[in-house]
């Protein structure tokens, strides 16, 4: 694991061995092609969106999320909606924050300091792009259906989705870097994508989002994170044989 006595090998053990989960060639292939797949799949999808083609099944599966003949309402027991409000605001702006804060903060502590830099440049930056993307697109929000709460952005690509994946993936992808056990690997990185999956499957359940906000903000994110998983498993091997 990552150690602060071994500061020309952050993230090896005692006998100077790196995790599994670093050792996969190529790093800066992985990296650059992660980042750039990542803002294409935004710069694509935006300018088909921005010249006016629309998707059908964005309609049809917020049309699904509706009750038949009572459009106010979504599908399900009455507790899902109050379920899904609940799990969407783990995708907010200020949940996501206290995430990477808490997350530094333990990794400051323990001293582990590569992983904590790539946790705030890499969701600084990520969350950047998104914001940036959302302006530049300018994709209204969907009116097919209510809204189940409250929303005040552009739709495109999906905030909560995309910002979700940024925090949570990123933050999995390093962390596994420096966890010497495969169960807790496993444990770590499935945990991250189900929050994801149900962060983003919330906004087209509340309304809030075309299904294709979701699927765009998804991919940025998964894109991202392996870029910058890419990068710190280069960091990490450099360190190891200097």
């Amino acid at each position: 694991m990552e150690h602060p006595h071994l500061p020309r090998a952050q993230g090896a053990d005692a006998a100077g061995h790196l995790p599994d989960a670093v050792r996969h060639p190529p790093w800066l292939l992985w990296a650059a092609s992660g980042l750039a797949i990542a803002t294409a799949i935004v710069a694509l999808v935006g300018w088909i969106i921005d010249r006016g083609h629309a998707f059908a099944f964005d309609r049809s599966i917020l049309l699904a999320m509706r009750r038949t003949g009572d459009m106010p309402h979504p599908i399900g027991p009455a507790w899902l909606e109050g379920l899904m409000i609940d799990i969407t605001t783990l995708g907010g702006g200020l949940t996501l924050t206290l995430i990477v804060v808490l997350t530094v903060s333990f990794l400051a502590i323990r001293r582990l300091w590569l992983t904590a830099g790539l946790v705030v440049t890499a969701t600084v930056l990520g969350s950047l792009v998104i914001h940036i993307a959302k302006e530049v697109i300018a994709r209204p929000r969907p009116q097919v259906v209510d809204h189940l709460v409250h929303v005040s952005s552009l739709s495109f690509p999906s905030g909560h989705s995309a910002n979700s994946a940024i925090v949570y993936l990123t933050i999995a992808t390093l962390l596994v870097q420096i966890v010497d056990t495969r169960a807790a690997r496993n444990f770590i990185l499935i945990t991250a994508g189900l929050l994801v999956a149900a962060i983003g499957c919330s906004r087209v359940y509340l309304g809030v989002h075309w299904p294709t906000d979701v699927l765009a903000g998804w991919s940025f994110g998964i894109f991202w994170a392996l870029g910058w998983w890419a990068l710190g498993a280069w960091i990490r091997i450099r360190r190891s044989v200097d």
